[in-house]
């Protein structure tokens, strides 16, 4: 059985993730989509916990996905989880660069390889942090995030 672990943030979910998620369903006999922190990146705008459950809602109809949480190295996710690969979505070139040093540190110090899936569809360029810019400021994100989402940044943002 083929194990894969997609990693991320998810900060929160949007359509391209789905989309990269989706497609991993397809290749893969078992998808894992961990939600882990990422210290580069601010504190977040949802709990890590909050992050699994819209996941789960969002994927609840593709049987060989399941969320997981996850802190410290993706490779030490991965083995733990026992993933036999990452996946990685990529939206462009620039994506494409900064994935291949992750997939040659991540394959180095960890021996975990990496899969890249291209993103596709309409939500193919969406971003996380664009689609909290625009729900803060009051903007339509309904066609880019699942309803899920729609309804947690709503809330969220009307705190």
């Amino acid at each position: 059985m083929t194990v894969a672990l997609y990693p991320g943030s998810f900060d929160p979910v949007h359509n391209g993730h789905l989309g990269v998620i989706a497609q991993a369903a397809v290749l893969f006999d078992s998808v894992i989509v961990g939600v882990g922190h990422n210290p580069a990146k601010p504190t977040g705008l949802f709990a890590p916990v909050e992050r699994a459950e819209m996941i789960s809602a969002a994927v609840a109809d593709l049987a060989n996905v399941r969320v997981e949480l996850f802190s410290g190295l993706v490779t030490a996710a991965a083995t733990s989880l026992g993933a036999d690969c990452l996946v990685k979505g990529l939206r462009g070139g620039a994506d494409l660069s900064i994935e291949m040093q992750q997939a040659h540190m991540n394959l180095t110090t960890g021996a975990v390889p990496s899969v890249f899936l291209p993103a596709t569809g309409p939500s193919a360029l969406v971003a996380s942090t664009y689609i909290r810019q625009i729900s803060a400021m009051g903007g339509d994100i309904t066609g880019v995030v699942p309803p899920v989402v729609a309804a947690a940044l709503n809330r969220r943002f009307q705190e």
